[in-house]
């Protein structure tokens, strides 16, 4: 007999055994004690990010420990560098969800036409050709969303639970952001399982809808924040952030940090006598995540004749939206003192990104807002990179946790440029850093640890303590 045969049997899912799907979890056999677990994940129109690259590491450690995970992607295809674990079939699809805002007709049209505009191929030809995620363009989207079972949207939230509770059956549904709240109701309604939600970044997000959607949106979000059972944070500034913005108990934040994949990460390779060191940059090249300060930097750092020899490398995700802005900065740059010291690698797969960062000697995400993640710190760390990043957001907290770089004013281009120009002047001190960064991933940043740690809230929300 298979474990998933065993599974449905000692959950009531033969017929004629239990009139319910939700057999308690607490009653299972200790020999049977796995999950089947539904994540939902909020695709990106086609780029990387740091939501979508955490949540399928995270749904594959699950599986590695032998949980029943389903990914679920919504709006679009998730995308990822490592083996993409996502079901194939795209709930709430962004053209779906678009039509049935802008058109009363397309909240009436038959399942087979709204099959046609979920099609994965469709969203990702779709997302391609620049689809826009600009929160300033999608504010009524956004309320409807959040407005869940009341929304336009109704009809693929009905499809999307339908599946959910009938076919999927899990012991636990996790919303990948906070945007996503709008589902967690209907599921409580129809006595579906808990729902626990991560928050990252959303806040950022909102902050860009204008009125009077940012005010609608906020009071939604606080409202629908109530209907989840519990939230995960990748770190305590968040949580304490999170908690204030939704106005929840920060109790039912859990903070469970990201983990890496580790294979392929290792030690840096070392400086070759002669050659220019190289400062390094892996994020979107936009605005928001400081290309532009870490530019300026270079350029005060190249005016010094008290540092060795250095160039710029930067790589990432260019939307279509952002190319006058790198375009912007190369002319900057072909007119300064950083003239032919800068190199931009575009968008890099997991094996580009990974040799990427073992050929840095220092490595800066100088972003301008207060970051929710610093992943693609950690990625550097896990190449034993040293780091300078803003004082602010998430990375104060890391930095103090591993000791893995220095802390430089937020917005500060001189400032960013003095840390800098430390690690530059003193390799011996810059490659500690990067071994104690290397360590901490290691020992506290994996995958394993990650799942882990999100296995035993899943388990802690199913076996509640019992009550006195």
């Amino acid at each position: 007999m298979s474990r998933l045969t065993v599974y449905d049997a000692l959950r009531g899912n033969v017929a004629g055994h239990f009139s319910t799907h939700y057999l308690p979890f607490r009653f299972l056999p200790i020999a049977y004690r796995f999950m089947k677990i539904a994540y939902l994940a909020s695709g990106a129109a086609g780029m990387y990010c740091g939501s979508c690259l955490h949540d399928n590491t995270l749904a594959a450690a699950l599986l590695g420990l032998g949980e029943d995970v389903v990914l679920v992607p919504i709006y679009t295809p998730i995308r990822t560098d490592e083996r993409d674990v996502s079901e194939q079939r795209v709930f709430f699809g962004a053209i779906n969800a678009y039509l049935q805002q802008k058109s009363r007709l397309f909240r009436h049209t038959p399942a087979w036409l709204d099959k046609l505009w979920d099609r994965p191929a469709l969203l990702r030809l779709v997302g391609g050709f620049g689809a826009s995620v600009d929160p300033a363009r999608l504010g009524d989207l956004t309320v409807s969303m959040l407005r869940g079972e009341v929304g336009n949207q109704r009809k693929e939230l009905e499809k999307l639970v339908d599946w959910l509770l009938d076919e999927v059956r899990p012991d636990v549904v996790h919303l990948s952001n906070a945007m996503m709240l709008g589902l967690a109701r209907i599921i409580a309604q129809r006595c579906g399982p808990p729902v626990i939600c991560s928050l990252s970044g959303e806040d950022i997000f909102l902050e860009k809808l204008r009125p009077p959607h940012y005010e609608y949106a906020k009071r939604l979000l606080v409202e629908r924040a109530d209907d989840a059972h519990a939230f995960t944070a990748l770190n305590h500034y968040y949580a304490d952030r999170m908690a204030d913005y939704l106005s929840v108990d920060r109790r039912r934040i859990h903070v469970i940090p990201h983990g890496l994949h580790l294979d392929g990460h290792r030690a840096r390779n070392k400086p070759v006598d002669g050659e220019p060191l190289r400062i390094g940059y892996l994020a979107r090249i936009c605005e928001d995540k400081g290309l532009h300060l870490l530019v300026a930097a270079c350029e005060l750092l190249a005016s010094r004749k008290d540092l060795p020899r250095f160039e710029l490398h930067a790589a990432g995700y260019l939307g279509a939206g952002d190319r006058g802005y790198l375009r912007e900065l190369q002319g900057r740059v072909a007119q300064g003192p950083l003239a032919g010291k800068f190199y931009y690698h575009g968008e890099i797969d997991r094996q580009g990104k990974i040799q990427f960062l073992q050929s840095l000697d220092v490595f800066s995400t100088p972003s301008v807002y207060r970051e929710s993640k610093g992943l693609p710190l950690l990625e550097a760390w896990a190449n034993a990179v040293p780091a300078v990043v803003p004082a602010h957001g998430t990375y104060p907290e890391l930095i103090a946790d591993t000791g893995g770089g220095l802390l430089c004013l937020p917005q500060q281009a001189d400032d960013l440029a003095e840390k800098l120009a430390e690690l530059l002047g003193d390799l011996p001190r810059a490659t500690a850093l990067g071994l104690a960064g290397q360590q901490a991933v290691q020992t506290r940043y994996h995958a394993g640890a990650m799942a882990e740690q999100t296995r035993s809230l899943y388990l802690e929300l199913l076996n509640p303590p019992e009550s006195p």
